[in-house]
């Protein structure tokens, strides 16, 4: 990926976070942008969200996201020049939930290594 995409990424980023903390903050509060990927061309962009609440929420907040997306195309067109401002598609961002899964089962290895420990007689103390 070229310098260039990675910069309009970060700045569409920052923006579109911008955008639903002043624009939307009501019904935005439990939406969080953690990532932008767009096409070299600028035409095509893939938004990452992440929901704090329940699956439906996930599901009604996307929902709301991709009704609303023209207008977050339009306010970033006032906001960014750019030659081509890209079509987006908003897409859940799972990473989080699978860190949360892998933190637990790591919790769980290590509940179950020092009850294993604690259950082994100690060892005899050599003279």
């Amino acid at each position: 990926m070229s310098t260039r995409t990675l910069r309009v990424n970060e700045l569409i980023h920052r923006e579109l976070n911008a955008i639903l903390r002043t624009i939307y903050k009501d019904e935005a509060v439990a939406i969080t942008i953690t990532g932008v990927q767009v096409s070299p061309d600028l035409h095509e962009g893939k938004v990452f969200v992440a929901v704090t609440g329940e699956e439906e929420d996930e599901v009604k907040s996307l929902r709301w996201l991709k009704h609303n997306s023209k207008e977050f195309r339009f306010e970033l067109g006032r906001r960014i020049v750019l030659k081509n401002m890209p079509h987006f598609t908003y897409a859940m961002d799972t990473s989080t939930t699978r860190g949360n899964r892998i933190l637990s089962v790591l919790d769980d290895i290590a509940a179950q290594d020092k009850a294993r420990n604690a259950a082994q007689p100690p060892a005899p103390e050599k003279e």
